[in-house]
């Protein structure tokens, strides 16, 4: 036996009142599990239509998986604890037990699973706002083409929320036609010299977006001409660093959404021990008060351990009850051969006999 511990009645009952307690634990820590899980994915719906793809999405979804399979596992394991005193109704729970030991180590299999993915999809997470900021620019001017009506107000509240301009930074608007033709005077020699001097026509200005400026500034917000230095009084291009915001969005949203996940973090190590103590000091109590009542002698002392024997030797005792599950499941092609050859000679006998005279 593996790890084995000498339990009396009075440890037994100590070791259930306090797994009861850890349970109820467990089960607080997977209601704020399930929290993160929502807020975390609230925030990305909300960041939807800057980004490209979805494939984030999965450590919210985890989380929330997890969150809620944790609440219900471990209230059952509290209910567990409290007929562990009662040997007429812990019998019951002794082939329960096994399935339940198997959903929480894959409760803490997927939980290391989201602390490995929050930092493995920071690469996909930057790439797919980096395409969908890009879009989002592009198409900022769009403000009557139905899809895209309430895309530069998406864009303007996340430039004045996180503080930030652009993609990269403030040049990105240098590149896209970011006002829309119905507010361009095309009588205008300096509105027809801009486009013609552009190879696809468009209107591009060396200007930002009002949403971009930043309020610490100590002059008013300069948008337009900002390469230009002889465009404004007492102005240097190269050095009005306050005047705009300098990080570009990509990178604040990035930081703000790895933030989120690596703050669960602390929270999902927290549960993956609690898990593996109730784990651990269940399985003590079961083998402890089932020793117990093997002995005839519910008050009596007993012998917990984790392990009936060895690691190994279990290992393999698992391998060969799962093999044979699939082979119960499994349909014998010669036993069905055998059946439907019976059967067959049964009606060729029933066919050859003759019939009863009335």
């Amino acid at each position: 036996m593996l790890l084995k511990i000498k339990f009396t009645q009075q440890r037994r009952v100590r070791l259930a009142q306090g797994l009861w307690l850890l349970s109820w634990m467990a089960v607080m820590w997977g209601v704020i599990i399930f929290c993160l899980g929502v807020y975390l994915k609230t925030e990305l719906l909300r960041r939807a239509e800057v980004m490209d793809n979805s494939e984030i999405h999965v450590v919210p979804n985890i989380l929330m998986m997890v969150g809620l399979a944790s609440i219900g596992t471990n209230w059952v394991a509290s209910r567990a604890c409290q007929d562990s005193l009662d040997a007429t109704r812990f019998p019951r729970w002794k082939v329960f037990l096994l399935a339940w030991f198997a959903v929480a180590a894959v409760l803490c299999c997927l939980l290391i699973v989201v602390v490995v993915l929050s930092y493995a999809l920071q690469g996909s997470l930057e790439e797919s706002l980096k395409v969908g900021l890009r879009n989002g620019i592009r198409f900022y001017k769009d403000t009557d083409v139905p899809g895209r009506c309430f895309q530069k107000e998406t864009i303007d509240r996340l430039q004045i929320e996180f503080r930030c301009c652009g993609n990269s930074n403030f040049k990105d608007w240098f590149e896209v036609q970011w006002v829309s033709n119905r507010y361009l005077d095309f009588t205008s020699k300096d509105v027809k010299d801009r486009i013609r001097s552009n190879v696809d026509g468009r209107y591009l200005l060396d200007g930002v977006p009002f949403s971009c400026c930043n309020p610490a500034s100590p002059r008013p917000c300069l948008q337009l001409q900002l390469t230009d230095n002889s465009a404004h009084y007492n102005y240097d291009y190269q050095s009005e660093e306050l005047n705009l915001y300098s990080r570009g969005c990509r990178q604040a949203l990035t930081d703000y959404f790895m933030e989120l996940m690596n703050s669960t973090g602390p929270g999902v190590l927290s549960v993956i021990l609690i898990q593996l103590s109730v784990c651990l000091s269940l399985r003590y109590l079961q083998t402890a008060v089932e020793g117990a009542m093997a002995l005839e002698d519910p008050e009596g002392d007993s012998e917990g351990f984790l392990l009936e024997k060895g690691v190994k030797e279990t290992l393999e005792d698992l391998k060969a009850n799962a093999l044979k599950m699939l082979k119960f499941g499994q349909v014998d092609p010669n036993a069905a051969e055998g059946s439907s050859e019976a059967a067959d000679a049964e009606k060729a006998e029933k066919t050859a006999s003759p019939t009863p005279a009335s």
